[in-house]
């Protein structure tokens, strides 16, 4: 592992910036304002071919890693433009396909999300299962040569704008443990008997929320990715990715906050001086451009390993975490050094407090984390 960008990876950081600073804070907040999406921002960047630097070069992509997608979503945050679909669709959906799609669905659904031209997105949280997947409720029934989907998933992101969703679905029960046998599908979203509705949350983006109900929805038995009832394990080729570009994603926002908080201090003067060089400021500062700057050095180290096809389990849940929790601290600070002008929409900063905030939480909350960490890291007995 290098602690050095290569050559190819500042370049793509300073083109994908080159792009960002074209849009912006004020564009992602008009955007989320008028209900609209960041349709100039994804098509600029897919014709570019920056949406799918990590998926293979056969199917459209850039041929790199998770390393470089993650570089994307770390400069498109760091201007206060994150994008979240480019966590769903090129980073969890696309690594599924690649790995366990066949030929034919990798033409048909990889490829577009290569080169941008398509959006797919991903259902796997259900109002009852939580962050127990075993628990899943929504099934795939077989019926001759189709699947008949029944059920319930929420939090789905950008349902409205996906061609199809990647839907983890229950197709029967282990004898040994009664747990749930997990499958995938992909699910076209205009499917008959699948009904969508946004679901209300305060958070200001252009992406939304929704819930999706799946009522004896028909699905050709040629749309199951892998194997029937290998699900579970197949879905992690895309959490891991899941919990990297997240934390890619809280380290820009962090960058961001501080950024702005660093010009304030530095040009905002308060008895003479600027507001800057009085330690009660700077040091909180420092301190979170030191936390941001850790959470980034183990969010390298976790796309590193997936890159190179080593566990990434520790590393991607220690990265989320980092980054979700210096993230907040950073705009909380920036805020604070602000001081009445932290909550001021023309400083741009306490619009994203939702959006960062939800990182704490989602898409595996902090203490799902510390759980996975004190048993597998340090070998603690099982507490749930």
């Amino acid at each position: 592992m290098a602690f050095i960008e290569t050559d190819e990876q500042q370049m793509l950081r300073q083109a994908v910036r080159q792009i960002a600073d074209k849009y912006g804070h004020k564009y992602f907040v008009e955007k989320a304002n008028a209900n609209l999406k960041q349709t100039e921002l994804w098509a600029e960047l897919a014709a570019q071919g920056y949406l799918g630097v990590n998926l293979p070069e056969e199917y459209g992509g850039g041929g790199m890693g998770l390393s470089e997608l993650a570089i994307v979503q770390e400069e498109l945050s760091s201007v206060g433009c994150p994008l979240l679909l480019l966590v769903v669709s090129p980073a969890i959906v696309g690594p599924i396909l690649a790995k366990y799609g066949n030929d034919e669905q990798k033409q048909r659904w990889l490829k577009p999300i290569a080169t941008g031209e398509k959006i797919m997105a991903f259902a796997i949280t259900e109002p009852d299962a939580g962050s127990n997947s075993h628990n899943i409720s929504v099934t795939a029934s077989k019926d001759g040569d189709v699947y008949r989907l029944n059920g319930t998933k929420y939090y789905i992101s950008g349902v409205d704008e996906a061609e199809a969703i990647l839907v983890v679905t229950r197709t029967g029960i282990d004898e040994k443990t009664k747990r749930g046998q997990l499958s995938l599908f992909m699910v076209d979203v205009n499917s008959p008997g699948l009904e969508k509705h946004i679901l209300p949350v305060e958070i200001k983006a252009p992406e939304k929320q929704f819930t999706v109900f799946f009522d004896n929805v028909e699905v050709p038995k040629e749309n199951l990715i892998g194997n029937e009832g290998h699900g579970l394990r197949q879905v992690f080729t895309g959490l891991n990715p899941e919990r990297i570009m997240v934390a890619a994603m809280a380290i820009g926002s962090g960058r961001y906050a501080l950024d702005k908080a660093s010009e304030y201090a530095r040009t905002r003067e308060v008895w003479g001086m600027p507001i800057g060089a009085h330690q009660g400021l700077s040091h909180p500062l420092a301190i979170a451009k030191i936390n941001l700057e850790l959470a980034a050095l183990m969010n390298k180290k976790a796309a590193w390993l997936f890159d190179n096809d080593l566990d990434a389990s520790e590393a991607a849940n220690m990265a989320k975490y980092s980054a979700a929790e210096a993230s907040i601290a950073a705009l909380d600070q920036a805020m604070q050094t602000h001081g009445g002008n932290g909550i001021s929409t023309e400083y741009g900063l306490a619009d994203y407090w939702g959006a960062v905030r939800l990182m704490r939480t989602a898409p595996v909350s902090r203490e799902m984390i510390l759980n996975f960490v004190a048993q597998h890291s340090l070998g603690l007995p099982k507490s749930y």
